[in-house]
């Protein structure tokens, strides 16, 4: 997150190229800090209306400004679940696969772009900035700041530092066959689509985690499917999952209905919510 020596140092870098680049990415994080502000303050409103029995013309009154300001404020500001996936910029990754052909070439699933797809428009919906990135093989570690890293175990070993910190879900290969585990309950989730017969249904993996002041989202399909299940899901389920379980580390696990991996047609919740 920039400071205010950000501001300063940008403004007497020598490098004109460098502090244009420098300008933008700390404009972004500005702007970003300013939506995030003016949801606190609608939250704040609220609160007060709630919790202390003020009336939003008391409100108005004890912050100095007019009710029809009250009520400008509370029609405008982002809605609460925005700080679901905290302030923002946010960093959206998927994983960078390797062809097998002779050419070796690099190349991003179709599952995986829809999903990242999925979340930007999430993102934007709350009026936050999305970042892309490819997730490298051999990425261990998420960006700085707030991110959403769509990436099962075998892709990167991201995916599976971020796993080993839920103690409650996790994912087991088995006979070259990949399932996950609810550990509270003893259930375990393969595949439908990889089974005989086969049918049109895969399971996701979602952990939210609340790490200082940045928040990391981890998605991961047992197939890619799988992903764009769980962001399906989140698109009109964020509201009740943040009022619900609030500013927390929690993780679940989503089943979903596709009629091609780049279609998916139903989510649902089948594990958890599971607190950390």
């Amino acid at each position: 997150m920039a400071d205010v020596d950000d501001f300063d140092a940008v403004r007497g870098d020598r490098d004109p190229i460098r502090r244009a680049r420098r300008a933008a990415e700390l404009q972004t994080q500005y702007q970003q800090r300013a939506t995030e502000l003016s949801r606190v303050r609608k939250a704040a409103i609220e609160e007060a209306h709630r919790d202390l029995n003020l009336s939003y013309t008391e409100i108005a009154k004890a912050l100095g400004i007019t009710k029809g300001r009250i009520t400008q404020i509370r029609g405008s500001a982002p809605a609460p679940e925005r700080a679901f996936f905290g302030v923002g910029p946010v960093s959206v990754g998927v994983p960078l696969r390797h062809g097998t052909d002779h050419r070796m070439r690099t190349y991003v699933d179709a599952a995986d772009m829809t999903a990242q797809a999925q979340a930007e428009g999430i993102l934007t919906s709350l009026s936050l900035v999305a970042e892309t990135f490819n997730i490298e093989p051999d990425l261990e570690t998420p960006p700085a700041g707030d991110a959403i890293v769509i990436c099962g175990p075998r892709s990167a070993p991201v995916g599976s530092r971020l796993l080993a910190q839920d103690a409650h879900l996790g994912f087991t290969r088995e006979n070259e066959r990949w399932r996950i585990d609810d550990h509270d309950s003893g259930e375990r989730y393969f595949s439908p689509r990889l089974q005989e017969p086969p049918r049109d249904e895969e399971f996701g993996y979602f952990a939210r985690h609340r790490e200082g002041d940045r928040v990391v989202i981890h998605v991961a399909g047992i197939t890619a499917v799988g992903s764009s299940g769980v962001l399906h899901y989140l698109q009109t389920n964020v509201r009740d999952l943040f009022t619900k379980q609030g500013d927390v580390s929690f993780s679940m696990i989503v089943k979903c209905g596709f009629s091609s991996d780049t279609t998916v047609t139903s989510s649902e919740l089948v594990a958890g919510p599971y607190r950390w």
